[in-house]
């Protein structure tokens, strides 16, 4: 880990158009009867994770599907990657549909911790997005690195999740409904669509429902039963996975000052997601 203290305050520069057909293919993905957008229009919250996509070359492709680590990342050799969470601050002047957009990255800092299920190494990135009219929004993404399972590894339950809710979905996360997340974010990570890579090789039950789907569910609810309101600020952090073709709740609590509490509750009402956002 030494030598890992060379990686923070790494940056990243990319650059992409903002184009239609991205929002267009996640409206269809998350069947909501949304107009189809067109150039000019804001992106919505988190709509920014169909742009500025990572595409390793094949030939440096890791064990895992993502690209190798040593790049941008830190080459660190925990091999199981999760998305432990991120927190966001949305400026009042958003991307737009039609925008040259920008993307600077920044690796904020690499902790080593040991956990329930051993050593764990947790990096943050802060994302920087600008457009046009200036930064749209920052992102500080949480990326966890865990050991490799131990034979009869199990689980831990989760905490019960609230039942509380102002509003709340239901989400049955079928492969289909995986595949076309990762497709659109071009995730290559196989623990989304590869079942004998995630239950022979990681030793998950089944295949995991993306965190940053999960995040994208609790800001939409959040804002549409907030119309007419922008949000501020999001965050979200996961705390256990959630597995295809299992039933979960997306759940949203309006609070006395204004703020959306949300959470994602499993198919035993156990608390999966939790966040919490607000709003001008």
């Amino acid at each position: 880990m030494d030598s890992m203290s060379d990686w923070v305050g790494k940056t990243q520069t990319v650059e992409d158009f903002v184009a239609p057909w991205p929002a267009r293919a996640l409206i269809a993905t998350l069947d909501e009867p949304d107009p189809e957008p067109g150039m000019g229009d804001p992106l919505p919250p988190l709509w920014h994770w169909l742009h500025f996509l990572e595409a390793a070359p094949a030939s440096k492709i890791g064990p895992d599907g993502h690209g190798e680590r040593g790049e941008f990342l830190p080459p660190i050799s925990l091999p199981r990657r999760m998305w432990a969470g991120s927190r966001f601050v949305f400026e009042d002047q958003p991307l737009r549909i039609g925008d040259t957009a920008r993307r600077i990255s920044e690796i904020k800092s690499i902790e080593p911790k040991t956990g329930s299920t051993g050593a764990m190494v947790f990096v943050t990135v802060k994302h920087t997005l600008s457009g046009p009219k200036g930064t749209a929004l920052v992102e500080e993404q949480d990326i966890v690195y865990r050991e490799a399972a131990k034979p009869g590894e199990t689980a831990r339950e989760p905490k019960p999740a609230p039942i509380d809710a102002t509003v709340t979905k239901t989400v049955v996360p079928d492969p289909v409904l995986l595949f076309r997340f990762s497709a659109l974010t071009f995730n290559g990570h196989r623990i989304h669509y590869d079942q004998p890579y995630v239950t022979g090789t990681e030793g998950y039950p089944g295949l995991i429902v993306h965190g940053p789907l999960l995040g994208l569910l609790q800001i939409e609810l959040a804002r549409r039963s907030n119309p007419g309101k922008a949000p501020t600020t999001f965050e979200f952090r996961a705390l256990s996975p959630l597995y295809a073709g299992v039933p979960f709740t997306v759940a949203a609590r309006r609070e006395a000052d204004g703020a959306v509490t949300t959470w994602i509750a499993n198919a035993k009402g156990g608390l999966a997601q939790q966040g919490k956002a607000t709003f001008r």
